[in-house]
């Protein structure tokens, strides 16, 4: 990506007062909010619960681009269209979390470090292809 794209990417992202939608949650965070609403926890129910995100009826008059987790950016949705496509169809860029979660500190289990640098250069790649615009990675924080 060259300067001039980033700054295009950039300027897109916060045009016309819209916002990111951070829909980059992991498998295992999305499965336990379906547990806690006892909702039956499957690929289809996640697949099915982001196509409902993206696919909400005026989302693109408030939303400019989605971050997406690594399921996400590789569904597809109920009729088979990629959910990336939904998205950039109706003008909202599709990025993606790059980072593989936080994790404890060896030997210091009160702070944390973010993992995921190995192989994110072929990472980047694939997900440039799959067509993310954008990546976020999450810094790690003290709790």
């Amino acid at each position: 990506m060259t300067a001039q794209q980033l700054a295009e990417t950039a300027r897109r992202l916060v045009a016309d007062g819209r916002g990111l939608l951070a829909m980059d949650e992991s498998n295992g965070t999305c499965d336990n909010r379906f547990i806690a609403a006892g909702i039956v926890v499957s690929l289809e129910a996640r697949r099915s619960y982001r196509e409902l995100l993206i696919t909400a009826p005026g989302l693109s008059t408030s939303i400019s681009g989605a971050i997406l987790y690594d399921e996400t950016i590789r569904q597809t949705s109920a009729s088979g269209i990629l959910l990336v496509k939904l998205l950039s169809d109706t003008g909202i860029m599709p990025g993606i979390k790059v980072d593989t979660g936080a994790k404890p500190l060896a030997l210091h289990n009160c702070e944390k470090v973010t993992e995921g640098r190995d192989g994110l250069r072929s990472r980047l790649g694939e997900y440039r292809q799959i067509c993310a615009r954008f990546a976020k990675w999450r810094a790690a924080r003290h709790e």
